[in-house]
């Protein structure tokens, strides 16, 4: 099964690892990813993610239609991405995939993280200690180039 989520609160981990285990499964593979207090020697204050929310959406079922190609094995998938303000440690996407053994799933979830990050619709902008911001093209998108929310 695939549960897929936007969100805009606080992402409960427990709560969605939860949702892949299965008996059946001896693998939960998970990626957090997580707000961090510097980038480039900025102090970060937060994050602030916007998204085209219905292609988002799209765009990651197909992410999870790939991977069961790839790896038929994995059984459930979760990817929940944050909206709005991310503070500093708090967790902005997780993936979490179960899988019979942990080959599979860590595989998983290493291509979720990139596939999402360059072909799903979701921008960040970094908000500095300064008061300063800065929408971020993500580098491994090449289809995002000038395409920041104003």
């Amino acid at each position: 099964m695939n549960f897929i989520e936007l969100v805009h609160c606080k992402i409960d981990v427990e709560n969605v690892v939860e949702l892949v285990k299965t008996p059946e499964c001896g693998a939960v593979s998970i990626f957090l990813g997580i707000t961090r207090n510097n980038f480039n020697g900025k102090e970060v204050k937060s994050l602030k993610y916007e998204a085209y929310e219905s292609m988002a959406m799209k765009v990651i079922a197909t992410i999870c239609d790939e991977i069961r190609l790839k790896w038929p094995v994995v059984v459930n998938i979760a990817i929940y991405h944050r909206m709005g303000e991310v503070k500093i440690s708090e967790t902005s996407v997780l993936i979490a995939i179960s899988s019979p053994h942990r080959k599979e799933s860590l595989e998983a979830v290493s291509y979720a993280i990139d596939t999402l990050k360059s072909s799903v619709p979701i921008w960040k902008k970094e908000e500095y200690c300064d008061s300063t911001g800065v929408w971020k093209v993500n580098k491994e998108c090449s289809w995002a180039e000038n395409s920041n929310p104003s």
